[in-house]
């Protein structure tokens, strides 16, 4: 089963998710929008972050996910 990791830091305001392990993070790309891709050895996405990220009220969360068939 695939996991999807999503971590807020309201201190620094960003947003991180990952859809592969952390641990395999090589090397890590700026798009220019203020997000920042992180990549494995081979070159594959494995997260993003989301800088300068706020929300009114962190303390309350949601996170919705939809699945599309290939």
């Amino acid at each position: 089963m695939a996991q999807v990791k999503v971590f807020y830091d309201e201190i620094g305001n960003t947003l991180t998710v990952w859809f592969g392990d952390p641990k395999d993070e090589y090397v890590s790309e700026e798009t220019g929008d203020e997000v920042i891709l992180m990549k494995d050895k081979e070159g594959k996405v494995i997260g993003f972050e989301k800088l300068n990220f706020t929300i009114a009220d962190p303390k309350h969360i949601q996170v919705a996910f939809e699945s599309v068939a290939a």
